[in-house]
């Protein structure tokens, strides 16, 4: 589909949905982001839903301004994927023991490493610019009350709700490596601190939500933010990049016979911040709950624990900002899903994957998501499919 446009207090909102099949507390949030005095533009993915301050699955662009609430409290949360020379017939019977496996090299939950992770280590890691990451952390720890010996802990680790790692077939029987995390603990620390840091601010009193509190440009405050803000996301994607690391070595050991070897990386923030020109225009973008799909550029949609997830190539469309959706996304809230559905329930749509099946995950069952492929359906303007993944084992925290 193209997209459907409703009107706006200052900007019109795009939307790459049907209007009526988002919630009507989305839909508000939406026209509030319209409102934002410093608002250029404003694309909705298919996957929108509510959120704090701004939806779930929205690319905002404004000049001169960028609004935290917009980025999302994960900073830099996202994915990665990486094909490997593994097919299906290298397979065992019982995937238990593999999942077993990631289970104790990546801790997933609030679980963390017993000592940070050596880089050097890690078969094939770039580790340029790692000591320059770490001596920024002084700054970023005073602001958040956040320990270094933490945040080293943490770094190659899963945390829980929607994150995940998987094992995945394509179409032609070939196994994917995908996992799904972000900035950890200490990214939403740093979010939380600087919306209470914007919603004291002067030029913020009087907006329809608070939660919509921005930093300007030129200010002390923007310039804390940005910094805050680039580290973490930096952060993230070292999550990401360690995790996987840790992964290949798990596939390594448990597949010698197969000598399995990987393909290039696939990597993708979408909670992020970037700076980028439209109609003659130097503007912030944020997305939350999007990725980018510039011409060309490699993106990652999954879509739940029991069904497909797509590798895809943005069409690079600007009236979307170069963007597409992140995933499916809910379409009901995780307390309504555990009012929902029974763990059997869960065992019914997870049925061939290895992967938990029990209450402490119920909320991430299927069904509280929407239909992946109608999601895919919708922003056919926006990306291409690559491939197409069904997994096999997931874990989750």
């Amino acid at each position: 589909m193209s997209y459907v446009e409703m009107p706006g207090a200052k900007v019109p909102i795009r939307m790459w949905t049907d209007p009526a099949t988002v919630e009507d507390v989305a839909l508000q949030q939406l026209r509030n982001v319209a409102t934002l005095p410093w608002i250029k533009g404003l694309a909705v993915m298919p996957d929108v839903h509510y959120g704090k301050g701004a939806t779930v699955g929205s690319v905002i662009a404004m000049q001169g301004a960028v609004c935290p609430a917009a980025v999302g409290v994960d900073i830099g949360c996202g994915m990665s994927a990486v094909r490997t020379s593994l097919t299906a017939n290298d397979l065992p019977g019982d995937l238990s023991r593999l999942r077993s496996k990631i289970e104790q090299a990546i801790p997933v939950g609030r679980g963390m490493h017993d000592d940070p992770v050596d880089p050097g280590r890690l078969h094939g890691f770039p580790t340029g610019g790692w000591g320059d990451f770490w001596d920024r952390f002084d700054g970023i720890a005073e602001a958040v009350k956040f320990r270094h010996e933490r945040a080293g802990k943490q770094m190659g680790t899963l945390g829980s709700g929607n994150h995940m790692i998987e094992f995945c077939l394509d179409q032609s029987n070939s196994v994917w490596l995908m996992l799904h995390s972000g900035s950890r603990n200490i990214g939403k620390e740093l979010a939380e601190y600087h919306i209470g840091v914007a919603q004291k601010l002067p030029h913020n009193q009087g907006l329809v939500d608070r939660d919509l509190a921005v930093f300007v440009a030129d200010t002390p405050q923007m310039a804390a933010y940005r910094s805050d803000l680039y580290w973490a996301q930096e952060y993230a994607k070292y999550n990401r990049a360690i995790m996987m690391a840790l992964l290949k070595d798990v596939v390594r050991r448990e597949f010698k016979k197969a000598k399995p070897t990987f393909e290039q990386e696939i990597s993708c923030h979408h909670n992020y911040v970037a700076e980028e020109r439209y109609e003659g225009m130097d503007l912030l973008v944020t997305r939350k709950g999007a990725i980018r799909a510039g011409s060309g550029e490699y993106g990652i949609i999954p879509g739940s624990m029991g069904t497909s997830s797509y590798i895809v190539k943005g069409l690079g469309n600007e009236k979307a900002f170069n963007s597409a959706s992140h995933g499916a996304g809910r379409r009901m809230s995780r307390n309504a899903a555990k009012r929902r559905f029974t763990v059997r329930d869960l065992e019914e749509q997870t049925r061939g994957v290895e992967c938990r099946k029990d209450s402490g995950v119920l909320d991430e069952i299927p069904g509280a998501y929407k239909n992946i492929d109608q999601v895919m359906q919708q922003q056919r303007d926006l990306v291409e499919v690559v491939a197409k993944l069904k997994q096999f084992v997931c874990v989750k925290g």
